[in-house]
């Protein structure tokens, strides 16, 4: 029997069910939606499967129940009954060419001539007041579904697009406003995005949504946990096993480090699905959610802050909701977006521990943000560059670990080297080490501006102190007189110190003393 196909971008639960591709049953909790409640939002990540949950919520209120025989569901489900279905996606609206309020005027013609419906009213608002009305009165309660409602405001988030993205926010608010009065035409609505800091104003009025995006009944919703990785893709694991000459241990614990780890209550765990696909399409441990899109965005919001320390971060929950788009908070702009999911939990008090999920996503990110911080033109340069540096230290090579980090220091474009944006050098040395632990063991400590760096190979300990426009002298100093050293003498390795001296006129290390401790 032939492998089930791969689906990768397949967001049509019928066309996934009809051509015969791989569908990881996630019904169980579809019905609990269906049944359990009338008005639903959830925030996931780019391509984290939230389109094919919208279509199988579509496919099932209107009744198509030879997509769902093998399902869960199917037996549980009376298919008696159907409802009509509104379905709205944002990223398929044309609202960067024709606007955004024309963009839904469009989308509602549409919708109107699906279902042979003429309309009375000519503003968006009326509009879609009257479909909801007469599609009750014609056909039974409403289903409104509604995918990616957040796009027209997450494209604008850049300074100097912000504006749009206030005036978007304002429209979409004035479109939603419809369904505070609808409830009685309306069965199911259900709507998901990317973001949460958009929610709160634009569904001021709609009080009894319920947000169950880090519900812990939900955590697994979208997403594949390990079990079902195990369950629905057997015949790849098994084809990658003959590939890398792993037992099957070894292999998925390598499968789990680069892809698992997206968590949304701190204790069960899920695999993005367009990452883990990818890779058994392609047989190949490298980066593929990340380089679907590129967080520019987000790198600006992160020199804006000076903040490139991204790991462990504690944090609590109420800071992931903020929802004012000129003072939005870097951890939840990186949670929401994927870049950062949760590790812990306090069940009391609410707090969360945010890190990278895998290392898919840190590797990618680390890379990427060497890339831009120092305006390299290739990201491949920056790997290269990391892999240089580790293979330096592992040949006690100090020459060229200078060399390395001078190359990246030096990099940095002109306008960065000002007093404001100390911060920067900062930032990017700290990526440099954390995204080498990657290769070798390497471990940044920060503490109110001052970075220590300790690189541990097989045979010796290098600790860094790093000065900018002071000394090397200072920076060696610093290291002995504070005794950097004793937490490592027990270990019976070599101990290096290297006082570094960055010098922002001449965009160079002027200054470089390595001494043993």
């Amino acid at each position: 029997m032939a492998k089930k196909k791969l689906s990768i971008g397949i967001q049509s639960f019928k066309n996934l069910i009809e051509e015969g591709y791989i569908y990881v049953d996630k019904t169980e909790w579809v019905y609990r939606i269906a049944t359990e409640g009338s008005a639903y939002f959830l925030s996931r990540p780019r391509r984290f499967g939230k389109s094919l949950l919208i279509s199988t919520l579509k496919e099932l209120f209107r009744g198509n129940e030879r997509l769902f025989r093998d399902t869960w569901l199917y037996n549980r489900w009376d298919w008696s009954q159907n409802n009509p279905v509104i379905h709205i996606s944002f990223v398929s609206l044309d609202y960067d060419g024709l606007g955004l309020a024309k963009a839904i005027d469009v989308e509602l013609q549409d919708q109107a001539e699906r279902f042979g419906i003429i309309y009375r009213t000519e503003t968006y608002k009326a509009r879609f007041r009257e479909l909801i009305q007469k599609l009750s009165a014609k056909h039974g309660r409403v289903v409104i579904l509604i995918d990616e409602y957040d796009k027209p405001i997450i494209d604008y988030l850049e300074d100097v697009e912000l504006t749009r993205a206030t005036e978007n926010q304002a429209i979409m608010r004035h479109f939603y406003s419809v369904l505070k009065d609808a409830g009685e035409d309306i069965r199911l609505l259900f709507i998901t995005g990317v973001s949460k800091f958009s929610k709160v104003s634009i569904f001021s009025e709609l009080n009894h949504l319920n947000d169950i995006s880090m519900d812990e009944t939900y955590a697994i919703l979208t997403g594949y946990t390990q079990h079902e990785l195990e369950f629905y893709f057997e015949d790849y694991i098994q084809s990658c096993l003959l590939k890398f000459k792993l037992d099957r241990e070894a292999f998925l614990d390598h499968v789990r480090d680069w892809y698992n780890g997206f968590s949304w209550d701190g204790v069960r765990k899920v695999y993005n699905p367009f990452g883990i696909l990818n890779f058994f399409q392609q047989r190949d441990f490298r980066n593929f959610w990340f380089s679907s899109a590129t967080p520019t965005f987000l790198l600006t919001q992160m020199k804006k802050f000076s903040r490139f320390d991204l790991e462990n971060i504690h944090i609590s929950v109420k800071e992931l909701d903020k929802a004012d788009l000129r003072h939005l908070s870097l951890e939840s702009l990186l949670f929401q977006t994927g870049y950062l999911t949760i590790k812990e939990k306090d069940s009391f008090t609410g707090d969360v521990v945010l890190d990278y999920p895998n290392k898919e996503v840190r590797d990618s990110f680390y890379s990427f943000l060497i890339e831009r911080l120092a305006c390299r033109s290739n990201v491949q340069n920056s790997g290269v560059t990391i892999a240089d540096l580790s293979k330096a230290f592992n040949n006690r090579d100090m020459e060229a670990v200078r060399e390395i980090i001078n190359a990246v220091l030096s990099d940095l474009p002109y306008e960065t080297f000002t007093k404001q944006t100390e911060g920067l050098y900062h930032g990017l040395i700290h990526i440099m080490f954390k995204y080498l632990d990657m290769f070798i063991r390497s471990e940044v400590h920060t503490n109110k501006g001052r970075l220590d760096s300790v690189v541990e190979t097989e045979t010796d300990v290098y600790i860094f102190e790093f000065k900018f426009n002071q000394s090397a002298e200072e920076a060696l100093g610093q290291i002995q007189t504070k005794n950097y050293a004793q937490p490592y003498r027990s270990g019976g390795k070599r101990l290096l110190g290297v006082g570094v001296n960055f010098d922002t006129g001449e965009r160079e290390i002027t200054g470089w003393l390595c001494r043993e401790l």
